[in-house]
């Protein structure tokens, strides 16, 4: 096949829009459609300075790879910002990935853990029976990943922190929300949104590409790979609708994309809607969605059945 905007050697044929990509042009295409989606939901401002959650995980890798080419145009500045949670046989090898990432492009690296913040590892939150524990791994993380990112951007002295959630994270946590009847928490997911209580945006750069561009970016930019899997990923109804979607994609080349419109649609409208603003936790006084923020209810679910120093 013929490079459909070179006319080079292509390797990647595209499904959903019909194009072939040869590398470069590809590689050209993920840093052009992360400057969009910046630009078109007012992302980060020229010259701000970004923090960049880095996991140590492919799509992270490959955000800070991405907005380190974007800065040069834009005069900003990036503060790589990694949490280690605390999974034996799991973290120490992102991190290791993190930190050569942020030396080799120059970039500010920090570091926060679970066990720093809140006073327990997530193996330690999580040492409890399966059956006594409601919400999933994932979901705990979650939670308290979040909250260690917004300290750890609040130390760095950044206004926005980017994650690299990407189109299928985006698609699969608005299916959830309405799996679990959480309507109300759409509008929180809206692009263009900023609830000016919270001390730090976050933006999704990636929320309009693929995942498996993102891995394929990552192989021929030469981001490493990480060899262990975290042992709490399969658990929770996240994997079935990951699957779900991949399935129907495989059979409707771009359905994906036509989700992804109607979610950002649905979540417009509850963005807009009377009333949503943020609140003071009652119990740690950080702003928050709810009268309680999640990590204080799910550090009080841990206390129960779990002995920390937190």
């Amino acid at each position: 096949m013929d490079c459909s905007k070179c006319g080079g050697r292509a390797f990647y044929a595209r499904r959903y829009s019909g194009e072939s990509l040869c590398p470069r042009c590809f590689d050209e295409s993920i840093v052009e459609k992360t400057r969009r989606t910046i630009s078109k939901h007012g992302m980060i401002r020229r010259g701000e300075r970004v923090g960049v959650a880095v996991s140590g995980g492919k799509d992270s890798l490959s955000l800070l790879h991405v907005l380190h080419r974007l800065e040069a145009r834009n005069g900003g500045s990036l503060v790589a910002i990694s949490v280690d949670e605390g999974v034996a046989g799991y973290r120490d090898e992102a991190l290791k990935h993190a930190a050569e990432a942020s030396v080799s492009l120059g970039i500010e690296h920090s570091v926060v853990s679970y066990k720093e913040l809140f006073g327990f590892s997530l193996d330690q939150a999580l040492d409890w029976k399966d059956e006594e524990r409601e919400v999933s791994s994932c979901s705990f993380c979650g939670v308290f990943r979040r909250r260690a990112i917004d300290l750890a951007a609040e130390r760095a002295g950044v206004s926005v922190v980017a994650t690299a959630h990407n189109l299928d994270d985006y698609i699969q946590t608005f299916m959830l929300n309405l799996l679990h009847g959480d309507v109300a928490r759409l509008g929180w997911m809206d692009p263009s949104y900023a609830d000016g209580g919270f001390a730090v945006r976050r933006v999704k750069p990636f929320m309009e590409i693929y995942e498996e561009e993102i891995a394929l970016f990552a192989y021929q930019t030469g981001v490493p790979f990480q060899s262990v899997s975290c042992p709490y990923m399969h658990e929770g109804l996240r994997t079935e609708v990951r699957d779900y979607l991949n399935r129907l994609e495989g059979a409707h080349p771009g359905i994906k994309n036509v989700v992804l419109g109607s979610a950002l649609d649905v979540i417009s409208r509850y963005a807009r809607a009377e009333g949503k603003a943020s609140l003071r936790c009652s119990e740690c006084g950080r702003q928050s969605s709810s009268p309680v923020c999640g990590v204080c209810r799910m550090k009080s679910s841990i206390k129960q059945h779990v002995n920390y120093t937190g």
